[in-house]
């Protein structure tokens, strides 16, 4: 009898999960407390920890499928020989999306379907074949997707047309893999492709993973629990509160200034760049002391003031932004600020981030400036009230004693639940933040 591998405890009121890979395949070699599987949660990816060493069963669940907090989703038998097959149907485990899920360490934060196959068995290989899926031409080691980056879903649809990821240019964000960069670069080969892919029948052209025999592609790609969630709490803000934005521009000249004078000296005595979030978060933190209602939420009749600051802020991940906390934000130093924000962007690009990191949070900033973003009225976070957006910087003609010059300007937006904070309020909070920015030495004297 094996040692039962189970969901473990994912967090506070979280009480199932989706399985979105699995990181080990029955007959696998497992050491003791590594990552089996990747469960998908409201917020994060989770690892599933092998309870003992030996070779993994079976899998008793398969890639998305909802598993609940206990349960048993595999086993770890004694010994080094061969796990018994698994209880579902082979023929169907052979052709669902997640069969190749063979990356050990690979976190599955961005969808719920495993990536390109690693270099592995003949069998493994050969399952690939008898389900239809093509073989890459040069299947790609652990170390060389982590080193590209490529998430889960894109190695999927790569894997399914035969594609070589390494030698496919991508368009995205520091030259990132996507999906459309995989389309563009099946679209020289579909023509190629066994007539067997082509769809026969009106159905069949409509099902997922099967192109159109005119060439316009589609994919159907069942939405993340992660997802699923960030939908859901946004539409429910909308439907909830009534949220209203107002604007400001702020010129960025003192804190441009700033961080040109002192950022290799904050580098070298702290071991970390100095950036503008830090200014942005001591800023808001003195605003949110003027103005209490924006750190504040609504319970039933009751609003809840906050002698303390815990500020979300929203970082880019692979499944969509997430907002960890960084807690007690009116205590810490910038360096502190500065430190913290490097590690959430860091885990969060690993799917490395806590649940627990991503709840309380009293006040939300958004920085849409770093994808390029002029102008936009950002959602609140619920149960906060008010959540600030930061823009692009860019040089605009402003009048400055008489003289009309170029400054380097960002739009602020504040959204805010005009049922708790009034239209004069929300004003009033970006002003103080902008007086702040523009005259980084508020910061240093608390003004």
């Amino acid at each position: 009898m094996g040692i039962e591998v189970k969901v473990p405890t994912l967090g506070e009121s979280i009480t199932e999960a989706t399985l979105g890979q699995w990181l080990k395949q029955p007959g696998d070699a497992v050491a003791a407390d590594e990552p089996v599987a990747s469960l998908e949660t409201d917020k994060v990816a989770v690892e599933v920890p092998a309870p003992a060493a030996g070779t993994m069963g079976a899998h008793a669940v398969g890639a998305g499928d909802t598993v609940a907090v206990g349960a048993v989703i595999s086993s770890i038998e004694s010994g080094g020989g061969a796990a018994a097959a698994p209880k579902s149907d082979p023929v169907a485990k052979a052709s669902a999306p997640s069969a190749p899920a063979q990356a050990p360490h690979e976190q599955t934060n961005t969808t719920g379907h495993a990536g390109v196959a690693l270099k592995g068995s003949e069998e493994d290989q050969a399952a690939q074949e008898s389900a239809g899926v093509p073989a890459p031409a040069t299947a790609l080691s652990e170390e060389d997707l982590s080193e590209l980056g490529i998430p889960p879903s894109v190695r999927r649809m790569a894997l399914e047309r035969g594609l070589d990821l390494s030698k496919i240019k991508g368009s995205g964000r520091d030259g990132q893999l996507t999906k459309g960069d995989v389309l563009n670069a099946a679209s020289g080969v579909t023509a190629e492709a066994p007539a067997a892919a082509a769809p026969t029948s009106k159905s069949s052209a409509s099902s997922p993973g099967q192109p159109p025999a005119a060439g316009r592609n589609e994919e159907r790609v069942k939405m993340t629990r992660l997802r699923q969630t960030i939908a859901k709490r946004l539409k429910e803000a909308q439907n909830s509160a009534a949220i209203l934005t107002t604007f400001n521009d702020v010129d960025m000249t003192a804190v441009m200034d700033a961080r040109a004078r002192y950022k290799d000296l904050f580098e070298k005595k702290h071991g970390i760049r100095l950036g503008f979030m830090g200014f942005f978060v001591k800023a808001a933190v003195l605003a949110l002391k003027d103005i209490p209602s924006a750190n504040a939420s609504l319970e039933g009749d009751e609003i809840v003031y906050r002698d303390y600051a815990d500020i979300s802020v929203a970082v880019s991940a692979p499944g969509g932004l997430v907002v960890p906390v960084i807690r007690d934000a009116d205590k810490l130093s910038f360096a502190e600020i500065e430190k913290t924000i490097a590690d959430f962007g860091k885990r969060a690009k690993d799917g490395k981030l806590k649940i627990e990191e991503m709840q309380g949070g009293t006040f939300t900033i958004s920085n849409g400036g770093v994808f390029g973003s002029l102008m936009s009225t950002p959602i609140i976070n619920p149960p906060q009230s008010a959540v600030l957006g930061m823009h692009r910087i860019e040089e605009r003609p402003v009048v400055r004693d008489g003289q009309i010059v170029a400054r380097p300007m960002m739009y602020l937006a504040l959204s805010y639940d005009h049922r708790l904070i009034d239209g004069r309020e929300a004003v009033t909070f970006l002003v103080r933040m902008k007086e702040a920015i523009e005259d980084p030495t508020r910061l240093l004297i608390d003004l």
